[in-house]
């Protein structure tokens, strides 16, 4: 396994002369590039390749380095799934959506590791214990930063995790992950669409683990863990391939999230922030404004009341009560002016019910989490959060993935982060761009908007949807998917 963890870094790399530079790590040569002022230094092993009898296992950490090591190129990137969104929407609407994926750390370009190969589900792999194999990479990750980085340059004392859409998942699980403890692994945290999930339990991934078993030819197999081991990565990457993607029907109520597994996840992760079970450091949380629509473009046949509240309880809430459920669809009404796209009226109704199922999807996945993890733990610690206006997309307005390119592009989101990850308080001057940030407390709900237009920066109440949001928060609190 490579390191490929997002990590910023207060660190200042020495400017070299020559096109490559060479650090000692234990008895090898690490061969980087410079360019300009950054050196870098690509695709380091930090665990044994997770190949023959090696997969599906916890992840092995490396325990010394020998040899020469050429960390000049990214390395070959992850084995993974490539969902796309649906091909028949609106022609303007594909072109400018396709545009768009291409641009933000969210496309299926980007080695997020999310599908069986690291989320496996279901009971076999709940008793073999290599649930939220990623999660554990991740850690394992950490801690060769944690061993290593002062070779680089860096300081292990100042490390920030930071990550977009799953990335900002597994953050806020790394947070929550070994009863709080961190490990000393990291003293801050940044999230860009996304908090630790409403999910259940691995076993409810049980229908998703025998459709891999069966497309992978394992079924009539006595260990059917162990035959996926066996078979060509390309067979499993097919068997995955037959399980709903996120832009498949079921959107977000996706096969390949985390969920508690006993190990890394001792239970759903909303009950362990609920708890208390989380790091006690200082983070950045945010939203864009419309995180459900492209995952409400796979479901354009729901098209009726019926059909809504069947594809709720089917999908996020399978052991909900009827009558106690009931109360949801009330606070998310088929009136597309209260739908996502937000504050945009009636239009861009896609498809009947379109609106609506964005909003639910983006609210109970991305919106809802983020303002519980804020109640429970801005009174515990320090914490910011954002809501991104910026960046619309025809049909589908601000959508998911839009705020992480303003903070990797260099835009004032950026001059935040920078500062968060300097001094862990995104205010302090870090430029002319910039105004004061409010921390956030659940009775100001102070929170900072970015918008298009004259005004870039303002300070609003983070007051949307309350009744809807607290109401969904409730149900998955009952009952996590």
């Amino acid at each position: 396994m490579l390191l490929t963890l997002l990590v910023y870094l207060p660190v200042a790399f020495a400017i070299a002369r020559a096109a490559d530079v060479t650090v000692i790590l234990d008895k090898a040569t690490v061969i980087g590039t410079t360019n300009g002022s950054v050196t870098s230094y690509f695709g380091i092993p930090y665990a044994e390749p997770p190949v023959n009898d090696l997969r599906f296992r916890l992840p092995v950490p490396i325990t010394a380095y020998q040899g020469t090591i050429n960390a000049t190129l990214p390395a070959t990137q992850c084995i993974q799934l490539q969902p796309l969104p649906r091909s028949d929407l609106p022609a303007e609407i594909l072109q400018d959506l396709t545009a768009y994926l291409a641009s933000v750390p969210f496309s299926s370009d980007a080695p997020q590791d999310e599908d069986s190969f690291s989320f496996l589900g279901g009971k076999e792999v709940k008793a073999a214990g290599v649930g939220n194999l990623a999660l554990h990479d991740q850690r394992v990750a950490l801690r060769w930063i944690k061993k290593h980085i002062s070779v680089f340059g860096g300081d292990p004392e100042k490390v920030t995790i930071n990550g977009p859409s799953a990335g900002a998942i597994s953050v806020g699980l790394q947070m929550v992950t070994n009863g709080g403890d961190n490990e000393g692994l990291f003293r801050g945290a940044i999230m860009h669409a996304g908090s630790p999930l409403p999910t259940g339990d691995i076993e409810t991934l049980q229908p998703f683990y025998d459709t891999v078993v069966e497309h992978a030819g394992c079924a009539a197999t006595e260990d059917t863990l162990d035959c996926l081991r066996k078979v060509p990565a390309d067979t499993l990457l097919t068997a995955a391939a037959a399980v709903p993607n996120l832009f498949d029907y079921p959107g977000l109520a996706e096969a390949w999230a985390p969920r508690a597994d006993g190990v890394f996840l001792e239970a759903p992760p909303q009950h362990l922030v609920l708890a208390g079970h989380v790091s006690n450091v200082p983070f950045i949380t945010g939203d864009a404004l419309d995180e459900g629509t492209i995952f409400a473009t796979g479901s354009f046949n729901v098209t009726t009341e019926a059909d809504f509240r069947d594809f709720v309880a089917q999908h996020f809430f399978p052991t909900t009560p009827t009558d106690v459920l009931a109360p949801l669809f009330d606070l998310y009404t088929n009136d597309p002016a209260e739908g996502s796209p937000f504050e945009t009226g009636d239009a861009n109704e896609l498809a009947p019910e379109f609106k609506r199922m964005a909003a639910l999807q983006g609210d109970i996945i991305f919106q809802a989490p983020r303002r519980f993890f804020l109640d429970q733990r801005s009174p515990q610690q320090p914490a910011w959060t954002y809501t991104s206006k910026r960046g619309a997309v025809k049909g589908l307005g601000c959508p998911h993935g839009s705020d992480a390119i303003l903070a990797l592009e260099g835009h004032d989101l950026a001059d935040y982060v920078i500062q968060f990850t300097a001094t862990l308080d995104p205010n302090g001057g870090a430029s002319n761009r910039t105004i004061p940030w409010p921390r956030y407390d659940p009775l100001a709900r102070s929170m900072l908007t970015l918008l298009d237009g004259d005004t870039d920066l303002e300070i609003t109440a983070d007051t949307a949807r309350l009744e809807a949001m607290a109401g969904l928060t409730g149900l998955c609190l009952a009952f996590p998917f």
